[in-house]
């Protein structure tokens, strides 16, 4: 643990937008199912954007997601800050970035606990870090640069991995808990990328969850991912938003909801995107998970042991 390093917080007064997506459950937006959508009539949940689709000063992705942002709550979601990287952040990027966030005032705002640009080079992956105390310091550095600028907390995501840091001096539970203390941002739970990493390294998921910071909780993704092997014959997944949730992960996410309640929860789906009815279906099932243990939940306490 690293937890005897002073706070780093911003002296900016952070805003939260009166927009609620409590205990709901929502699907990727793509563009090619805005007309179905706009059909739509039961559809109750909300809609994740990429902030990188939507970073023009106009044309027809603002004109579509405008017209989402009408009728049901956003999440915007970033890919490309590289907020785990050791160079400073893009200032242009950044400004893009938080300009989205005043225009559309999203629910909730998401990036990713990776790193994916080295010098003047994009990489087009969301690459891992290793755990360390100066990769801490940056990264909360990072952190508390974004909320200064977008001016109210961000939601975190663990990664999805395929490679171990010898460097790393502490569990990945200890430095997302310890960024949180440190930032005071929210965490954004992928129940995929602990499925993920648990099988590609050979730890328990439900030991991963036991030892997360869940009460800093702000969402939840879930989505689909590729089963291979590697050069060993060893089980290799990959996290390819490409397909369906899978069982192991539907459970370990239904245990998830019965210890924390209904948090807001993401169906992500990138890749070979399927008919807008497919998607639906997928967060109708999470919206069933949401509603089936909310009324037995206490607010504000944890009831169930993961087991």
């Amino acid at each position: 643990m690293m937890s005897d390093q002073t706070p780093v917080r911003s002296h900016h007064r952070l805003r939260f937008p009166n927009h609620s997506v409590a205990g709901r459950a929502g699907a990727s937006f793509k563009p090619e199912h805005l007309s179905a959508i706009a059909a739509e009539t039961a559809f109750e949940g909300f809609f994740e954007v990429h902030a990188e689709n939507h970073m023009g000063a106009g044309g027809a992705p603002h004109a579509a997601l405008a017209a989402i942002r009408q009728r049901f709550p956003v999440s915007l979601h970033g890919v490309t800050m590289s907020i785990g990287g050791p160079q400073r952040l893009d200032p242009a990027h950044l400004a893009r970035f938080a300009a989205l966030v005043e225009r559309y005032e999203p629910a909730l705002v998401s990036e990713h606990l990776a790193w994916s640009t080295h010098d003047d080079v994009f990489l087009s992956d969301l690459l891992p870090l290793p755990y360390t105390r100066e990769t801490l310091d940056h990264v909360c550095a990072h952190v508390s640069q974004v909320q200064e600028a977008i001016g109210r907390p961000i939601l975190m995501e663990n990664p999805a991995t395929y490679v171990l840091f010898p460097e790393s001096t502490c569990a990945e539970t200890d430095f997302i808990r310890e960024m949180a203390r440190r930032t005071g941002c929210g965490l954004l739970l992928d129940v995929n990328n602990v499925f993920v990493s648990a099988t590609n390294h050979g730890f328990r998921a439900i030991d991963y969850l036991m030892d997360f910071p869940l009460e800093h909780v702000g969402e939840i993704h879930l989505a689909g991912h590729d089963e291979q092997f590697d050069d060993e014959g060893r089980p290799l997944l990959i996290d390819t938003h490409d397909r369906a949730v899978a069982d192991p992960v539907w459970a370990l996410y239904d245990t998830v909801i019965r210890q924390c309640g209904p948090i807001p929860t993401l169906v992500e789906w990138d890749n070979d995107v399927p008919d807008w009815s497919v998607l639906r279906d997928e967060a109708r099932a999470a919206q069933h998970i949401l509603d089936r243990h909310a009324d037995h939940y206490l607010l504000g306490k944890r009831h169930a042991a993961l087991s």
